[in-house]
């Protein structure tokens, strides 16, 4: 997909902020600082909408990206990180919930998970978690430039057992430094909208 139009049209906490135009949604779900936003701003052909952060734990509501008058991504509060208070974690994890499992246009979640390390315990709870739910997943392995070309394909079974991936879920290798992975990574959001 060519990116021309994009906004960031709302965040929101709860469902009656949610906009209304019923176009397909995917969410993006991953650790606090795993690169979402790098994510985000390279599929869409932009430098800094979504803003990326030093500081893990910036996202605090479900961030609304329209895409082409024709999707949106919805980016969730990362996961995993510590320095947050409990119970705005379990606030953060109620809304992300209520989300995942209530809406309706929601066709995929897309969860960034980092190359170089094996998935955390976050990583592989997020992703039994959709798989209880039924929610369809395309999972991204993402900084692979940060690895050397020979090692990726070890890395991605890594991934691949550890998740305990379902059959039609799809693990992409992605950088946003190269681009690679963008197209099929639209391919495979295309396919579900």
């Amino acid at each position: 997909m060519k990116v021309h139009n994009v906004e960031m049209i709302m965040s929101a906490v709860k469902p009656e902020q949610y906009p209304d135009e019923g176009y397909p949604e995917f969410a993006l779900a991953g650790r606090s600082n795993v690169g979402k936003s790098s994510f985000i701003n390279r599929m869409i052909a932009r430098k800094s909408l979504a803003r990326t952060s030093s500081k893990p734990g910036k996202t605090q509501t479900l961030n609304f990206y329209k895409i082409e008058e024709q999707l949106f991504f919805v980016d969730v509060p990362g996961y995993g990180y510590a320095k947050v208070s409990k119970s705005e974690r379990e606030a953060w994890g109620k809304m992300i919930e209520e989300y995942l499992t209530g809406r309706e246009t929601l066709r995929a979640v897309v969860q960034i998970i980092d190359v170089r390390h094996p998935p955390t315990k976050d990583d592989c709870l997020m992703y039994d978690f959709l798989a209880h739910y039924d929610i369809p997943a395309i999972i991204i392995a993402t900084k692979v430039d940060k690895i050397s070309k020979g090692k990726v394909n070890k890395h991605l079974k890594i991934i691949k057992d550890n998740l305990g991936m379902r059959k039609g879920d799809p693990l992409i290798p992605f950088s946003s430094e190269s681009g690679m992975g963008i197209e099929q990574a639209w391919r495979e959001i295309e396919k579900r909208m």
